[in-house]
C-alpha cells in the first residue's frame, strides 16, 4: 500500500499536501482500491468556504458512491479539471495527477485531526 510520508491523512481516507496556505487534497491509494473503478468525480464547492469535516464532493465508482470530506477548513479554489475526462486518474495516480481539489486554508484551520503516514497505516492495517 502506497502511503507517501510527506503527506497528511484523514480517517476518511483523504490525503492532504500543504504548501504555504494552499492544501492539495485527494483520496488515498487504499480508498481507490476499496472503491474500485472510478467513473465520475463531482465537486460543486469551488469558490465556497467549507468547514473541516463537511462534504465537498463525491466519487462515483462502478458499485458505489462515496462522499468526500474536507480535512481542514478553507475556500475551495480549484477542481482538477483533468478528472472530468479521466476520473480513472484517481485509480492510476491517486497522489499525483489524481488530486481532486486545491484549498486556500482558513486562518483558523484546525490541523489536529490530520494523521501522519504511520498513523494512517495503523488504521488501515
Amino acid at each position: 500500500m502506497n502511503t507517501p510520508s510527506e503527506l497528511k491523512y484523514t480517517k476518511d481516507h483523504e490525503w492532504v499536501k500543504i504548501e504555504g496556505n494552499v492544501a492539495t487534497i485527494g483520496i488515498t491509494d487504499f480508498a481507490q482500491g476499496e472503491l474500485g473503478d472510478i467513473v465520475y468525480v463531482d465537486v460543486d464547492t469551488v469558490d465556497d468556504d467549507v468547514n473541516g469535516g463537511d462534504v465537498f464532493g463525491s466519487v462515483e465508482a462502478v458499485k458505489t458512491v462515496s462522499d468526500l470530506f474536507l480535512p481542514i477548513s478553507g475556500k475551495v479554489i480549484e477542481f482538477n479539471a483533468g478528472l472530468e475526462d479521466q476520473p480513472e486518474l484517481l485509480n492510476s495516480d491517486p497522489y499525483g495527477d489524481g488530486w481532486i481539489i486545491k484549498l486556500e486554508i482558513a486562518e483558523d484551520a484546525d490541523y489536529s485531526e490530520l494523521l501522519t503516514a504511520e498513523e494512517y497505516q495503523a488504521i488501515i492495517g
